[in-house]
Protein backbone atom coordinates (compact mmCIF):
# COMPACT_ATOMS: atom_id res chain seq x y z
CA UNK A 1 0.00 0.00 0.00
CA UNK A 2 1.46 3.51 -1.09
CA UNK A 3 1.81 6.34 1.59
CA UNK A 4 0.52 9.81 0.64
CA UNK A 5 3.18 12.07 -0.37
CA UNK A 6 3.27 14.41 2.45
CA UNK A 7 3.24 11.02 4.97
CA UNK A 8 6.52 10.57 2.83
CA UNK A 9 7.97 13.45 3.22
CA UNK A 10 7.12 13.54 6.91
CA UNK A 11 9.48 9.78 6.68
CA UNK A 12 12.17 11.86 5.28
CA UNK A 13 12.14 14.20 7.86
CA UNK A 14 11.89 11.92 10.80
CA UNK A 15 15.61 10.55 9.04
CA UNK A 16 17.30 13.94 9.66
CA UNK A 17 15.87 13.99 13.22
CA UNK A 18 16.72 10.32 14.39
CA UNK A 19 20.26 11.36 13.09
CA UNK A 20 20.61 13.99 15.34
CA UNK A 21 18.98 12.30 18.38
CA UNK A 22 21.95 10.80 19.41
CA UNK A 23 25.03 12.39 21.57
CA UNK A 24 27.89 10.37 19.89
CA UNK A 25 26.55 11.71 16.35
CA UNK A 26 26.27 15.69 17.40
CA UNK A 27 29.70 14.91 18.66
CA UNK A 28 30.83 13.72 15.73
CA UNK A 29 29.33 16.68 13.27
CA UNK A 30 31.16 18.98 15.93
CA UNK A 31 34.74 17.19 15.28
CA UNK A 32 33.65 17.00 11.37
CA UNK A 33 33.03 20.71 11.12
CA UNK A 34 36.21 21.78 12.37
CA UNK A 35 37.13 20.13 8.53
CA UNK A 36 37.57 16.82 6.87
CA UNK A 37 38.76 14.03 8.66
CA UNK A 38 39.08 10.14 8.70
CA UNK A 39 37.15 7.79 10.36
CA UNK A 40 40.39 6.56 12.99
CA UNK A 41 40.94 10.51 14.05
CA UNK A 42 36.80 11.24 14.41
CA UNK A 43 36.80 7.93 16.70
CA UNK A 44 39.70 8.49 18.53
CA UNK A 45 38.66 12.74 19.17
CA UNK A 46 35.09 11.04 20.74
CA UNK A 47 36.24 8.48 22.48
CA UNK A 48 34.27 5.91 20.68
CA UNK A 49 35.65 2.39 18.94
CA UNK A 50 36.61 2.53 15.31
CA UNK A 51 33.27 0.53 14.50
CA UNK A 52 30.47 2.28 16.79
CA UNK A 53 32.09 5.76 14.88
CA UNK A 54 31.53 3.99 11.39
CA UNK A 55 27.98 3.17 12.65
CA UNK A 56 27.05 6.53 13.21
CA UNK A 57 29.03 8.08 10.44
CA UNK A 58 26.79 5.83 7.95
CA UNK A 59 23.38 7.30 9.94
CA UNK A 60 24.91 10.80 9.06
CA UNK A 61 25.18 10.42 5.96
CA UNK A 62 21.74 8.54 5.02
CA UNK A 63 20.40 11.65 6.51
CA UNK A 64 22.32 14.30 4.11
CA UNK A 65 24.15 15.72 7.25
CA UNK A 66 27.87 14.73 5.66
CA UNK A 67 29.93 13.44 2.30
CA UNK A 68 32.25 10.52 2.35
CA UNK A 69 35.23 9.89 0.46
CA UNK A 70 37.60 7.14 0.11
CA UNK A 71 41.28 7.37 -0.57
CA UNK A 72 43.12 3.66 -0.67
CA UNK A 73 41.07 2.13 2.89
CA UNK A 74 40.82 4.74 4.44
CA UNK A 75 36.99 6.97 4.66
CA UNK A 76 36.94 10.41 4.68
CA UNK A 77 34.06 12.68 5.87
CA UNK A 78 33.05 16.11 5.75
CA UNK A 79 29.77 18.20 6.17
CA UNK A 80 27.69 18.21 3.36
CA UNK A 81 26.88 22.19 3.48
CA UNK A 82 26.33 24.96 5.72
CA UNK A 83 22.98 24.05 6.07
CA UNK A 84 24.39 21.18 8.52
CA UNK A 85 26.31 24.17 10.05
CA UNK A 86 23.53 25.82 10.23
CA UNK A 87 21.12 23.13 11.69
CA UNK A 88 23.58 22.22 14.37
CA UNK A 89 23.36 25.95 15.65
CA UNK A 90 19.83 25.94 15.52
CA UNK A 91 20.24 23.40 17.93
CA UNK A 92 21.90 24.59 20.28
CA UNK A 93 19.67 28.02 20.16
CA UNK A 94 16.10 26.15 20.77
CA UNK A 95 17.61 24.17 23.91
CA UNK A 96 19.27 27.00 25.45
CA UNK A 97 15.55 28.66 25.20
CA UNK A 98 13.46 26.42 25.67
CA UNK A 99 15.34 23.62 28.13
CA UNK A 100 16.28 24.77 31.64
CA UNK A 101 19.03 22.33 32.06
CA UNK A 102 20.68 23.92 29.28
CA UNK A 103 20.38 27.14 30.91
CA UNK A 104 21.68 25.86 34.27
CA UNK A 105 24.43 24.05 32.35
CA UNK A 106 25.95 27.28 30.28
CA UNK A 107 25.34 29.31 33.49
CA UNK A 108 27.45 27.02 35.62
CA UNK A 109 30.09 27.72 32.73
CA UNK A 110 29.85 31.51 33.71
CA UNK A 111 29.99 30.46 37.66
CA UNK A 112 26.52 31.71 37.85
CA UNK A 113 26.84 35.03 36.83
CA UNK A 114 25.75 36.33 33.31
CA UNK A 115 27.66 36.15 30.71
CA UNK A 116 28.97 39.28 28.53
CA UNK A 117 27.14 39.09 25.42
CA UNK A 118 29.19 37.53 22.61
CA UNK A 119 31.28 39.49 19.72
CA UNK A 120 29.99 38.76 16.47
CA UNK A 121 32.09 37.81 13.66
CA UNK A 122 31.69 41.30 11.57
CA UNK A 123 32.55 43.16 14.96
CA UNK A 124 35.23 40.35 15.19
CA UNK A 125 36.71 40.98 11.70
CA UNK A 126 36.46 44.91 12.22
CA UNK A 127 38.73 44.78 15.09
CA UNK A 128 40.83 42.84 13.62
CA UNK A 129 41.56 44.87 11.05
CA UNK A 130 42.16 47.64 13.82
CA UNK A 131 44.29 45.40 15.62
CA UNK A 132 42.75 46.22 18.35
CA UNK A 133 41.99 42.75 20.01
CA UNK A 134 43.84 39.68 21.85
CA UNK A 135 42.49 36.75 19.73
CA UNK A 136 42.97 32.99 21.59
CA UNK A 137 42.03 29.92 19.98
CA UNK A 138 41.48 27.36 22.48
CA UNK A 139 40.89 24.25 20.69
CA UNK A 140 43.08 21.53 20.91
CA UNK A 141 46.73 22.35 18.55
CA UNK A 142 45.73 19.80 16.02
CA UNK A 143 42.67 21.73 15.03
CA UNK A 144 44.30 24.64 15.33
CA UNK A 145 46.67 23.48 12.90
CA UNK A 146 43.45 22.51 10.26
CA UNK A 147 43.14 26.26 10.06
CA UNK A 148 41.96 29.39 12.85
CA UNK A 149 41.28 32.89 12.00
CA UNK A 150 44.08 34.70 10.89
CA UNK A 151 45.91 36.74 14.55
CA UNK A 152 44.52 33.92 16.59
CA UNK A 153 46.55 32.67 19.52
CA UNK A 154 46.23 28.78 20.09
CA UNK A 155 46.17 28.63 23.93
CA UNK A 156 45.13 25.59 26.53
CA UNK A 157 42.82 26.28 29.24
CA UNK A 158 45.83 25.23 31.31
CA UNK A 159 47.78 27.90 29.74
CA UNK A 160 45.37 30.59 31.07
CA UNK A 161 46.21 31.71 34.16
CA UNK A 162 50.18 32.44 33.46
CA UNK A 163 49.18 33.94 30.39
CA UNK A 164 46.16 36.43 31.84
CA UNK A 165 49.57 37.73 34.47
CA UNK A 166 50.47 39.65 30.72
CA UNK A 167 47.73 41.39 29.55
CA UNK A 168 46.41 44.56 29.86
CA UNK A 169 43.51 44.70 31.58
CA UNK A 170 42.31 47.36 29.49
CA UNK A 171 42.38 45.12 26.35
CA UNK A 172 39.95 43.63 24.55
CA UNK A 173 40.20 39.79 24.12
CA UNK A 174 38.14 37.32 21.94
CA UNK A 175 38.01 33.63 22.67
CA UNK A 176 36.29 31.10 20.15
CA UNK A 177 36.94 27.23 19.77
CA UNK A 178 34.70 24.80 18.05
CA UNK A 179 31.35 26.11 17.47
CA UNK A 180 27.64 25.57 18.76
CA UNK A 181 28.65 22.74 21.57
CA UNK A 182 31.85 23.94 22.16
CA UNK A 183 32.30 24.94 26.43
CA UNK A 184 36.23 25.72 25.75
CA UNK A 185 35.15 29.29 25.23
CA UNK A 186 32.77 29.73 27.82
CA UNK A 187 35.40 28.72 30.32
CA UNK A 188 38.28 30.77 29.01
CA UNK A 189 35.72 34.09 29.26
CA UNK A 190 34.99 33.00 32.76
CA UNK A 191 38.67 32.34 34.00
CA UNK A 192 39.74 35.58 32.51
CA UNK A 193 37.30 37.79 33.68
CA UNK A 194 37.89 36.50 37.17
CA UNK A 195 41.57 38.20 36.75
CA UNK A 196 40.07 41.60 35.89
CA UNK A 197 39.91 41.13 32.29
CA UNK A 198 37.92 42.44 29.07
CA UNK A 199 37.01 38.99 27.52
CA UNK A 200 34.21 37.80 25.98
CA UNK A 201 33.49 34.37 23.66
CA UNK A 202 32.87 34.85 20.18
CA UNK A 203 29.49 34.19 18.12
CA UNK A 204 29.85 30.91 16.86
CA UNK A 205 33.16 29.51 15.89
CA UNK A 206 35.48 28.54 13.70
CA UNK A 207 33.59 26.84 11.58
CA UNK A 208 30.85 29.42 11.29
CA UNK A 209 33.41 32.12 10.76
CA UNK A 210 34.49 29.72 7.54
CA UNK A 211 31.56 29.24 6.73
CA UNK A 212 30.89 33.24 6.18
CA UNK A 213 33.86 33.33 3.79
CA UNK A 214 36.29 34.93 5.69
CA UNK A 215 39.95 34.53 5.29
CA UNK A 216 41.30 31.95 7.30
CA UNK A 217 45.07 30.82 8.42
CA UNK A 218 46.84 27.26 8.37
CA UNK A 219 49.56 26.80 10.93
CA UNK A 220 51.54 24.38 8.84
CA UNK A 221 52.08 27.44 5.93
CA UNK A 222 53.00 29.75 8.74
CA UNK A 223 51.07 33.06 8.71
CA UNK A 224 49.60 32.45 4.99
CA UNK A 225 46.06 33.42 4.38
CA UNK A 226 43.50 31.13 2.25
Amino acid sequence: MSISPKAALMEEYALVARALSAPARLSLLEQIAQGERGVEALADKTGLTIANASQHLQQLRRAGLVTSRREGKSVFYRLSDGKTLALMDMIGVVAASNLAQVERILRGLSDGVDAPEPVTRAELAARLVKGSVTLFDVRPPDEFAMGHIPGAQNVSLADLDGIALTLDTNSAIVAYCRGPYCVYAYQAVTMLRKRGLNARRLEGGFPEWREDGRPLALASSGSGHV
